[in-house]
């Protein structure tokens, strides 16, 4: 592990305190531009998002019906009721966004597949960038204001499942993640870059309630009039 990676890590709870929980689960208020570039009616309901942290797996209730919720694998995504009817599936499902841009329609799979591997990511950052297979090193210093963030460039494997395969980690001068960089290959693969704010400790550990995700500019800044997601989170426990 680099000396920023166990700085970031330590700075957040600790690899110890992590590994001793199985998932987390969270209240989500989700909304900005993107979703209906796709197509899709987006409100401010809270939802019941749960996310495993020692294997790429996580669900979202309600989804669709009062009864009914997401089951986001790499390989198969799911929405079922709560006895476990299967209501729709697609195994594979990256495979379905071959050849989407950026205004290409999606269908309730395709943003259930979305929403997992997301949340998957977010909720388990910055501690999923010491998974076996994840490459980082450190880049160029980033000048935010009169800060300077130190740039963790993280090369993730074919086996996870995420925004794309290259992606930046801008942390502080306490080593608390800012801001994160990547590409939405999903949907033609623009730059997105999301600030994140207002951390509270939950169980010992870090984590931000707030996620802002903007459209990337050439300069690598953040277009602040293209506000493509938010995510807000409440109620955040780790089991």
């Amino acid at each position: 592990m680099s000396e920023l990676l166990s700085k970031v890590i330590d700075a957040h709870g600790g690899m110890d305190r992590w590994r001793r929980f199985e998932k987390v689960e969270a209240m989500i208020v989700t909304g900005g531009g993107f979703f209906a570039l796709k197509g899709l009616m987006q409100d401010s309901t809270p939802r019941r998002m749960t996310v495993w942290l020692h294997e790429e797996r996580s669900s979202v209730l309600p989804y669709g019906a009062p009864d009914q919720r997401t089951m986001f694998t790499p390989d198969r995504v799911t929405i079922e009721k709560l006895d476990g009817t299967i209501v729709a599936q697609r195994r594979m499902p990256k495979e379905s966004f071959a050849g989407h841009q950026m205004h290409t329609p999606w269908d309730p799979l395709q943003r259930a597949y979305f929403n997992g591997e997301a949340l998957w990511t977010y909720l388990t950052t910055p501690f999923l960038l010491a998974i076996d297979g994840v490459e980082v090193e450190e880049t160029e210093a980033w000048q935010e204001g009169a800060e300077t963030w130190r740039v963790l460039r993280a090369y993730f494997p074919g086996s996870i499942e995420t925004h794309s395969y290259v992606q930046d980690f801008f942390f502080d001068e306490k080593f608390i993640l800012r801001r994160h960089d990547y590409n939405v290959n999903i949907a033609g693969g623009f730059g997105a870059a999301q600030l994140i704010s207002d951390y509270v400790v939950v169980n010992g550990l870090a984590v931000p309630t707030k996620r802002r995700a903007y459209t990337r500019g050439p300069d690598r800044r953040p277009v602040l009039d293209m506000l493509m997601v938010t995510i807000d989170f409440t109620e955040i426990s780790f089991e």
